[in-house]
């Protein structure tokens, strides 16, 4: 009992380390696609092979057996998805009707795939997510498409299925390790993708610098962070805690580039705030 306590502790701060950490890949990808000229997709792709190649010397034991390796191979596809889905639900919509049907919809297909009813305060902390992201997110101006909408539910979908596969330990493997070669992998899948688009990257100081910062914390920390916090949380609360990304991301864009958020959008953020404390100190289920 005592050590139970910690264990969540250590579990719901890593898990909120990856949230905050992904808030600033936006504006780095960003950057990155302004200072070299990327599509998205491109962006994407470097992220992911930047994350992995820059992790994967740090992995103390390559991964072995074919346990691990159905495992890197299920991580570096959903990784894949996921990033092809969500940026094609950007160029079909918009990035506000992409990041919130993506963030609010995992959550919800998590707690679908348990077959389990979800408790009372899950369903709280569930709702609370949903409308804090239609408060900030949301613009008068917002538009959807069909085709948006569908390619943002399979984003939410592989994002689901990644926390719920990652949620199970296989043995040799790491969150390190899963992070690095799953990165690797995913970005590899994706390169033929981003290849018609173009994925050359100007040799230049602040291009490179960019491009690593995207590669090294967003995503290889961030994951790493995420996939550890798993480990002794539940899979529902992991994937709550990606909201933190795009109130993150609303926030340093409030104080770095000077853009006002509305007064909704700020209600949208306490709103996302207490949805998520709900979902990290809830009474644990008997």
């Amino acid at each position: 009992m005592s050590l139970a306590l910690p264990v969540r502790a250590r579990s719901s701060a890593a898990l909120v380390l990856a949230g905050v950490l992904w808030g600033t890949g936006g504006l780095a990808g960003s950057l990155l696609g302004e200072l070299a000229g990327l599509h998205p997709l491109a962006v994407a792709a470097w992220r992911l092979l930047v994350g992995g190649a820059v992790a994967c010397p740090f992995v103390k034991a390559r991964p072995r057996g074919r346990a691990a390796a159905m495992r890197l191979l299920a991580v570096g596809g959903l990784f894949a998805l996921f990033q092809a889905s969500y940026f094609a639900a950007v160029a079909l919509s918009s990035v506000s009707v992409a990041t919130m049907t993506t963030i609010g919809a995992a959550p919800v297909v998590v707690t679908l795939a348990k077959r389990r009813r979800p408790g009372g305060w899950t369903l709280v902390s569930l709702a609370g997510t949903f409308a804090g992201l239609v408060l900030l997110r949301w613009s008068p101006d917002t538009t959807a498409s069909l085709g948006g909408l569908a390619f943002a539910l399979l984003a939410a979908a592989g994002f689901a299925t990644l926390t719920l596969v990652t949620a199970k330990p296989v043995e040799g493997l790491d969150p390190l390790s899963t992070t690095a070669f799953g990165c690797l992998l995913g970005g590899l899948l994706l390169t033929p993708l981003a290849s018609w688009s173009g994925m050359a990257l100007p040799l230049h100081l602040d291009v490179l610098a960019v491009a690593l910062y995207l590669g090294v914390v967003p995503t290889a920390l961030a994951y790493a962070a995420y996939l550890r916090g798993l480990t002794g949380a539940h899979p529902v609360l992991g994937a709550l805690s990606a909201v933190l990304e795009p109130l993150t991301a609303a926030v340093l864009s409030a104080v770095l580039l000077g853009e006002r958020l509305a007064v909704t959008a700020w209600c949208g953020a306490a709103v996302l705030v207490a949805a998520l404390a709900v979902g990290y100190w809830r009474p644990e289920p008997r």
